[in-house]
């Protein structure tokens, strides 16, 4: 663990509790407190900021009782191509779980296409991974992008500067973007927002298929010396560094 452990004498504000249980966010903790859906001990509590003994009071949350995660799990996986960023699928397809071996429940940060490789981040870790998938904190994302054909220095401009509609109602926004001098057809790609499917989406308005994707950096964490479907749990220095890019540090 990087935070200092809570001992059984400790008090803990409500809704960081049950942000702390892997349910969802602080704010949502807090929309669920006033919406009347917890209880402590059985009462009613509708006010925020109420403290509690996290060992002792027994929370519910929509009638489900909730506990607090002893030990929050931070994983980096090299995605490899041809698996689906869920918990499960439905169509009995490979999922980023079978790569990642944990006795806690934990799930992937935001997602990553069938075909896109690169950095997944994987905790239970509920506030922090709602920050890091809200567009407000700008979180960058980095892709080595590698196109059908080489890309025109004009295409890039116009996709550099944002204001490419992908979609109904969805319009990108300014992006750093680097071309190799060695290789035409190659990119270096900085988003510091997720649309879905963007990336590819964005080159097809300009006439390009993405042959390849790899998301090499999220939030500062890169898959460098790792092999393509192995995964590790995270540094304390980079837990660190990302709770403090979105402020929970």
């Amino acid at each position: 663990m990087v935070a200092k452990p809570i001992t059984a004498s400790d008090t803990m504000r409500l809704n960081r509790f049950i942000a702390s249980s892997g349910i969802c966010s602080r704010r949502k903790a807090d929309d669920l407190i006033t919406q009347g859906k917890v209880k402590v001990n059985g009462k009613l509590i509708k006010e925020l900021g109420v403290q509690i003994k996290p060992y002792q009071d027994q929370v519910t949350v929509g009638g489900n009782t909730v506990s607090l995660r002893e030990k929050q799990i931070y994983i980096v996986l090299n995605k490899p191509k041809d698996y689906i960023t869920t918990v499960s699928d439905e169509k009995d397809r490979k999922t980023v779980m079978d790569l990642v071996k944990t006795q806690e429940r934990i799930y992937p940060v935001g997602r990553l296409d069938r075909n896109t490789t690169g950095v997944l981040l994987l905790t239970n870790d509920g506030e922090l991974t709602a920050r890091l998938t809200h567009p407000r904190f700008q979180i960058p994302r980095m892709y080595h992008v590698v196109l059908n054909k080489a890309l025109r220095k004009e295409d890039a401009i116009k996709i550099a500067a944002g204001g490419v509609e992908i979609g109904p109602g969805a319009v990108t926004s300014p992006l750093e973007l680097d071309l190799s001098k060695r290789e035409p057809k190659d990119a270096i790609l900085t988003l510091h927002e997720g649309k879905y499917h963007e990336v590819r989406l964005l080159f097809e308005v300009f006439g390009y298929e993405v042959d390849k994707l790899d998301r090499i950096m999220f939030a500062g964490v890169t898959h460098q010396g790792m092999r393509r479907g192995e995964s590790r749990s995270m540094l304390q220095r980079e837990v660190r560094a990302l709770k403090r890019s979105v402020g929970l540090e």
